[in-house]
């Protein structure tokens, strides 16, 4: 199960990055194409006022271009297969929070192994169906989740963080979070002699 959830959350991350890079090549081409549109109107302008034959020449190859390009983007609808794995990512998301909540379930003891096994095949199930409508990722994608996740550490907060969150009440140094966290212990004391491999 450990290995399951480690997976989901590179998934999930390899997703949001895809659609990142797609959005930001789909931007600069946009941008291609109205600076080269600008050039060729210039050229044939510079025609028509009779600067002479290279602003007609510099025009028609420039159309040449954008017409390459214009042809690019109705073939590869870049914005489309961002917003593809933008669904993705967030399909996965809640496979990934399922994952999570079933190796707590896991470590707590407390639900019988058949529920627990019915409660895996199930997120197993969820798993393929949005693999199964998911757009390929590449590797560019993979590197800036492995970069996200490890080096930027993009899953992780610290108490503080999580504490400017919270209301008062609810902050790791209240009287409330010291009754919480002696709960958890008495929960968990009996799990401190497994190793983490069990899981």
């Amino acid at each position: 199960m450990r290995e399951c959830y480690g997976r989901v959350v590179y998934s999930h991350k390899t997703h949001e990055k895809c659609a990142d890079l797609l959005l930001t090549k789909h931007a600069r081409i946009k941008l291609g194409q109205i600076l080269l549109s600008a050039v060729t109107t210039a050229g044939f302008i510079g025609a028509i006022l009779g600067t002479g034959p290279w602003a007609a020449v510099a025009g028609g190859l420039v159309s040449i271009g954008l017409l390459t390009l214009n042809a690019y983007t109705k073939n590869y609808d870049l914005g489309e297969l961002a917003q593809k794995h933008r669904n993705a990512a967030n399909e996965l998301w809640i496979v990934r929070e399922r994952y999570l909540a079933l190796l707590v379930d896991i470590a707590m003891r407390e639900k019988p192994i058949e529920s627990l096994q019915a409660q895996r095949d199930e997120i197993t199930s969820q798993l393929h169906k949005v693999y199964s409508g998911a757009p390929s990722t590449n590797n560019p994608a993979y590197k800036k989740a492995q970069t996200a996740l490890k080096t930027l550490e993009d899953m992780t907060f610290s108490d503080a963080e999580i504490d400017a969150f919270l209301p008062g009440e609810l902050k790791r140094s209240s009287q409330v979070q010291a009754v919480l966290d002696a709960e958890v212990s008495k929960l968990v004391q009996p799990l401190r002699g497994a190793s983490d491999g069990k899981l």
